[in-house]
């Protein structure tokens, strides 16, 4: 059947321009120099090999490091990358994860290439097409499902069914966590006695995750199974640290070669150590490696009757593969079955095909990172859903701006806040001082978010050093693409040294990659250095934040986003320092009022205030 519903065709519309301007960026051609793809942080090269082994499904892995400091922002877990080196076929993969200058892949290759620990190795974002096809495919099927599309009509076509929330009463409920205030006991509540679909509007510092972990056990003594959700693979392993500290039967899906120790023996990986099917596993590897070392006898220049006899052998090594993939799934339907949880991201939920297991309660937290078309891949797996997060903090990235303007930008919970009326603010954060949350909680949060009380202010803990006429310039860095301010990254230095912060506790932030790639190279290597982007949901007691900006122009690019500035100035939990030129951000009424904010409940200083 045809799709008929225009906003489906709409973002049908749009995950092809979002996979076409991915193949556009991500090509290695003559347009595309390796060097060009490096400057735009989109290709990691070269890397040192550290490592290899053959992974859980007996995929080659590959452990390595970077030997210079680089924006690693958009290298998110999970991407799809290729490995490649000059004058070979690029070999496709997965990274599993990066964490500094230390990081991990997977290739889907039988085995490792020859060239792989030669000079000149690196890696490059490649396009997703195995997530953009399953989003199309989930897509082009929603129509056929009842229930489901009368959701999407009511999010999309105003269709919204009033719904009376019986307000039951929170002393009837006994919370596992006694310490949770009057908002996050409404917010569990109300999860307990939610229909279809409810939102937890979480600003930071509110306890979120605090929140939902108490909503799911609460939905487990109901008898519930419940399958949680998240964009990252860091905000899923976050909740499921806090279920396994409470005692919860949980499993983890997805990736497992690099989760945290604590969730490692909740991955069907991990509960099959020792086991069995272990030995029987390792024995298939066994059988695996021999037939791979036989094939790889022949080596780059053979004939006919050589090629066909390496083809047959690299058959017996997926042969191979499948029987150790079988008796993995039958172990993994046993640990599902027994589960009262099971977490993922929304690919890692779709792959682990669990659509014959009834789920009643679907959460997805940090939804306001999750594009729309992605929640409907997991929407199908339960009956009642909870979408968590912050809205006006920053959308999902993506790439293509024609996809972004016709919507594909906009998070399922953006999508839903403005379509269902089943909404629960936590309303008090316990993250930093009342001066630094005051901006925020006024201009986002309309004066609602309180600051608890043990974190009223006790000195001065917000800051804004003006750099107007200083002549410190925004240029453009060496590779041309990126924004830098060398005079604000000066006064972040003479900051660290005459208000003694300590490195280890503080962070130092950007809109601007180029910015980040020069503070790498000038603020101490121990600091925490970062965009924005890949900050949010971070915190550090101090946070030094460079704006950049400062032009004759007043020109100010994407801190035209609001949302971005609300994630920058509400990760410091102690002191906050703002760097600038008013003259430049002054001009448009948010800086503008963010300057007035300071000057009456912070410090406002001048750069001539610094000997530099």
């Amino acid at each position: 059947m045809a799709v008929t519903h225009p906003y489906i065709k709409q973002l049908l519309q749009c995950i092809d321009l979002e996979e076409k301007e991915q193949v556009k960026q991500y090509s290695l051609d003559q347009v595309h120099t390796l060097k060009s793809l490096k400057a735009e942080g989109l290709a990691l090269h070269p890397i040192t090999v550290t490592r290899k082994n053959f992974g859980y499904a007996d995929y080659p892995e590959i452990s390595f490091k970077l030997n210079f400091p680089t924006e690693t922002n958009q290298f998110k877990d999970g991407a799809a990358i290729e490995c490649f080196i000059s004058g070979e076929e690029p070999i496709k993969g997965l990274l599993l994860n990066l964490d500094g200058k230390n990081g991990e892949f997977r290739l889907f290759a039988p085995d490792f290439p020859d060239w792989i620990e030669d000079n000149g190795v690196g890696i490059k974002l490649a396009p997703d097409q195995r997530t953009t096809t399953i989003m199309k495919t989930v897509l082009n099927n929603l129509e056929n499902n009842k229930h489901l599309f009368a959701l999407f009509q009511e999010l999309h076509d105003g269709r919204s069914k009033e719904r009376s929330i019986s307000t039951v009463r929170t002393e009837l409920i006994d919370f596992r966590n006694k310490r949770l205030n009057k908002s996050q006991q409404q917010a569990v509540t109300a999860i307990l006695q939610n229909e279809e679909m409810i939102i937890v509007h979480g600003p930071p510092g509110t306890g979120k995750t605090t929140t939902l972990i108490e909503a799911i056990i609460q939905l487990i003594k109901k008898g519930e199974k419940v399958l949680v959700s998240a964009p990252s693979n860091t905000a899923v392993d976050n909740i499921a640290k806090g279920l396994i500290a409470q005692g919860v039967k949980i499993v983890r899906v997805g990736n497992t070669s690099k989760v945290d120790e604590t969730i490692f023996p909740y991955t069907a990986e991990g509960r099959l150590a020792n086991s069995k099917q272990q030995k029987e596993i390792k024995q298939l590897k066994i059988r695996a490696e021999e037939f791979r070392k036989m094939a790889l006898k022949y080596k780059r220049s053979f004939g006919k009757a050589e090629r066909e006899q390496r083809n047959l052998l690299f058959r017996e090594v997926k042969n191979t593969r499948t029987e150790m993939k079988k008796l993995q799934s039958y172990n993994e339907e046993k640990l599902y079955a027994e589960a009262d949880v099971i977490l993922g991201t929304p690919i890692g939920l779709y792959d682990a095909k669990i659509n014959h297991i009834k789920f009643q309660t679907l959460v997805i937290d940090e939804a306001g990172q999750c594009i729309e078309p992605l929640a409907w891949c997991i929407f199908p797996l339960a009956e009642k859903y909870v979408l968590a997060g912050d809205h006006l903090q920053l959308p999902p990235t993506v790439l293509s701006d024609e996809a972004a303007r016709s919507g594909l930008n906009k998070s399922i919970l953006e999508i839903s806040i403005a379509g269902i009326n089943n909404i629960h603010l936590l309303n008090t954060q316990y993250r930093m001082r009342q001066a630094i949350a005051g901006f925020s909680g006024n201009y986002f949060y309309n004066g609602l978010l309180l600051t608890a009380a043990h974190l009223s202010n006790i000195a001065d803990h917000i800051y804004f050093i003006d750099t107007a006429g200083s002549g410190f310039n925004e240029a453009h860095g060496s590779d041309g693409v990126s924004l830098q301010n060398e005079g604000e990254l000066r006064i972040a230095q003479k900051l660290i040294e005459t208000e003694h912060l300590d490195v280890m506790q503080t962070a130092f932030i950007s809109p601007y990659s180029g910015q980040v790639v020069l503070a790498k190279e000038m603020l101490p290597a121990t600091m925490r250095i970062s965009t924005i982007d890949s900050f949010q949901g971070q915190e550090k007691q101090t946070v030094i934040l460079s704006l950049v900006r400062s032009n004759d122009d007043s020109v100010i690019g994407f801190l035209k986003d609001y949302r971005r500035m609300n994630v920058a100035i509400t990760r410091a939990k102690e002191k906050l320092f703002v760097i600038g030129d008013s003259a430049t951000i002054g001009a448009d009424l948010f800086y503008n009022s963010f300057l007035s904010y300071v000057e009456q409940y912070g410090i406002y200083k001048t750069v001539w205030e610094f000997e530099l």
